[in-house]
């Protein structure tokens, strides 16, 4: 009985992952048709952040991680809430996956007036392979890993929607340490 008690929540998550999935392809089809609305407005990133980390509070309580949040709570973006959701939510989610006990997500403003949202976590990093690719549309699939990629593809094509005059939205990864890897999305 534990044994399948435990296995609902597990199915639970990999069913939102594959609606996740489900969502990016839509949503790629739409920005690829010209018909995808872009919905700019003010964001307080704080209260954005702890959205999104309550949003998979359930997967983090399952696989006993801990999740930090850095951000002063009175600084605002501007940015479309639903599409940086779900790059976000992803990135969350994957560090779910890798975390050995702890997560952290970060917001700090630039001196230019931008926004990086970093997302780190204590898992074993990313592969060297994943750092060397700087074009997200080039990567390919991993059928010994299940890695798609396509969560990198779909924030890289949602991302570069939002711009300021000619700054676009950045997306870097990077290993802090053998064992942090760091998630850093800068909103212009």
């Amino acid at each position: 009985a534990d044994a399948e008690r435990l296995k609902q929540p597990f199915m639970r998550g990999e069913a939102a992952r594959i609606n996740n999935s489900l969502i990016y392809l839509l949503g790629l089809y739409r920005l690829q048709r010209h018909e995808l609305p872009l919905q700019i407005q003010e964001v307080y990133v704080a209260e954005f952040l702890d959205e999104q980390i309550a949003a998979n509070e359930l997967l983090f309580s399952i696989r006993q991680i801990s999740v930090q949040r850095d951000c002063d709570e009175a600084l605002t973006a501007y940015f479309d809430p639903t599409l940086i959701a779900g790059i976000i939510g992803n990135v969350l989610v994957n560090a779910a996956r890798y975390a050995q006990q702890s997560i952290c997500v970060k917001a700090i403003a630039g001196d230019n007036g931008s926004v990086a949202i970093e997302i780190s976590d204590d898992g074993p990093g990313f592969p060297e392979k994943m750092l060397e690719s700087k074009d997200h549309a080039q990567r390919g699939i991993d059928f010994n890993s299940g890695s798609t990629n396509l969560g990198l593809f779909f924030a890289g094509e949602f991302a570069y929607l939002h711009r300021r005059g000619e700054q676009h939205v950045t997306i870097e990864l990077s290993n802090l340490s053998p064992n942090v890897s760091c998630f850093k999305l800068t909103l212009p």
